[in-house]
């Protein structure tokens, strides 16, 4: 009976994990559900303020500002600064291996950069591995909000205007569907510069803008806004698919915990089943042997 004991208790093991597991599946539903809710209600302000911008550039393409470029005019040189979204979290399959992987092959490319994690799993990972951090934004991944991102953009805004930094990268999960999130790297600045230096396209529409005070002012005001709008996004999206990814590895988690506990029971009751028939053996023998 020992035997029948030991699958019996490997059983209720197996069974207890399974609600874990399953609870840790309808808490990140939940939260899922909930950070899609606010990216959708948020996405339209950016949205349109990538389209003032854009109409801006286009109509005044001689705008003098720091803050485009030309991408044949980028130094490869310059100091480039890395924001590299993780988890604070695993048991979230390869989500955060994937967007670490990334992050590496994209650091090693730059023999100047500056390191920003966000993630604890991702601060962790790169203490181990040697590679130094200038800053990790603690508590914002498992809490994207405006607040957050907002700070974020005003540090980095920071040391690109002191011309600290030729560049900002930030590196995240997207969340392109339910089954499907992809690492990527996206420049946040300088914004690149669509329409050459100095020369108005010919098929814009005839349109009047007025500055107060002037454009210089007006951009300078309108990119950090836009900025915030890219991490707050990317910071959603990062968290999306953490929890989709969790979702995904505790649903596979739950059904591997089904099929195990199949095979479990199917021993239990062949132990339990050649146990008793051991044990009507021996009685028949028993009483065989007294007659």
């Amino acid at each position: 009976m020992a035997g029948v004991k030991e699958i019996r208790d490997r059983i209720n093991s197996v069974q207890e994990t399974q609600k874990i597991t399953n609870a840790m599946y309808l808490i990140s539903s939940t939260k899922l559900r909930k950070a899609r809710r606010e990216l959708d209600e948020t996405q339209p302000y950016y949205e349109a303020l990538r389209a003032l911008i854009a109409r801006l550039e286009r109509h005044l393409p001689d705008i003098p500002s720091h803050y485009f470029e030309k991408p044949e005019d980028a130094d490869p040189d310059r100091t480039a600064a890395f924001i590299v979204i993780t988890g604070d979290k695993g048991l979230a399959g390869a989500y955060n291996h994937n967007v670490l992987k990334l992050a590496e092959e994209e650091i090693g490319k730059h023999r100047n950069f500056r390191l920003f994690v966000i993630g604890e799993l991702g601060r962790q990972y790169f203490l181990t591995h040697g590679i130094k951090i200038d800053e990790h934004f603690a508590y914002t991944a498992q809490d994207p909000s405006l607040h957050r991102s907002r700070r974020i953009m005003a540090h980095m805004m920071d040391l690109f205007d002191r011309g600290e930094i030729g560049e900002v990268n930030l590196i995240y999960t997207e969340m392109k569907n339910s089954l499907s999130v992809q690492p990527v790297m996206q420049l946040l600045l300088p914004l690149e510069r669509s329409v050459p230096h100095g020369e108005i396209p010919i098929d814009v529409r005839q349109e009047t803008f007025r500055f107060y005070p002037n454009a210089e002012t007006v951009i300078d005001a309108i990119v950090p806004n836009i900025l915030n709008g890219y991490i707050y996004s990317a910071l959603v999206e990062a968290f999306c698919s953490e929890q989709n990814a969790r979702m995904m590895a505790m649903q596979s988690a739950n059904r591997n915990a089904g099929e195990l506990l199949k095979d479990l029971n199917v021993r239990y009751n062949r132990s339990r089943q050649a146990a008793i028939t051991q044990e009507i053996t021996e009685v028949c023998s028993g009483a065989r042997a007294l007659m």
